[in-house]
């Protein structure tokens, strides 16, 4: 069943022009994104499937192309990359406001930055905000790429990519494949590292934060740094 084959009021268009978004479920929103189900499955009953598949909006959010390609009704490529469309949207809104406003002051929205980014990634990735003297954001970069278990980080690239930057400060980022944020001994003393070199040139590391799919933890708030 089609949105346009259910009953006028229950229609999610209709009533989200009628009410505005915030009156709509998860499963309507989704639905209207959608359009159609498929075969004896309707839409709204397939977006509540898709949400119940990756727990929630944020783990939807989080799914990678492959992920979305293994749910039934999604293995074409045009529902596919609406998906990721809106996908790239929110980590290009979220990169907006970090532009905007000090990543200080956004803890949250830093957060959820960097858990679109590396959240799904099957290995482990380390990652740098850098920041400008207002702590805004200039650019995330991916330095460097590791195994299941383990990444190894130069600092002397991640002391070359700030001064490229002419960062002020950093925010450093990797990514727990196991699901895990719980920082390791190895975690502590890397950030040590990097905030002692990149203290000799003058960038302060504000924060380290680890991130998984649907959950990200900050060294900063733990007292680690």
């Amino acid at each position: 069943m089609s949105l346009k084959d259910l009953p006028a009021d229950a229609r999610p268009r209709e009533k989200l022009l009628a009410r505005g978004a915030a009156a709509l479920s998860d499963a309507e929103l989704l639905a209207l994104l959608l359009r159609t189900g498929t075969a004896g499955r309707g839409v709204l009953q397939m977006a509540q499937e898709l949400l119940d598949r990756f727990g929630g909006i944020a783990g939807l959010l989080h799914a990678s192309a492959d992920d979305l390609g293994r749910f039934k009704g999604l293995g074409g490529s045009a529902k596919r990359a609406e998906l990721i469309a809106v996908l790239e949207l929110a980590r290009r809104a979220l990169a907006e406001q970090l532009k905007e406003k000090p990543a200080l002051d956004s803890a949250s929205a830093v957060k959820q930055y960097l858990q679109l980014h590396l959240g799904q990634r099957p290995h482990e990735v380390f990652a740098a905000l850098f920041l400008d003297a207002q702590h805004r954001l200039v650019a995330l970069e991916e330095l460097f790429r590791g195994t299941l278990t383990q990444t190894s980080v130069y600092p002397r690239e991640v002391v070359l990519r700030a001064l490229h930057h002419h960062a002020a400060a950093v925010v450093l980022a990797h990514n727990h494949p196991s699901g895990q944020v719980a920082p390791s001994r190895a975690d502590e003393a890397l950030t040590q590292t990097l905030k002692a070199a990149l203290s000799l040139v003058d960038v302060r590391v504000l924060d380290h934060i680890i991130v998984a799919p649907g959950q990200a933890l900050s060294m900063a708030e733990q007292g680690l740094l």
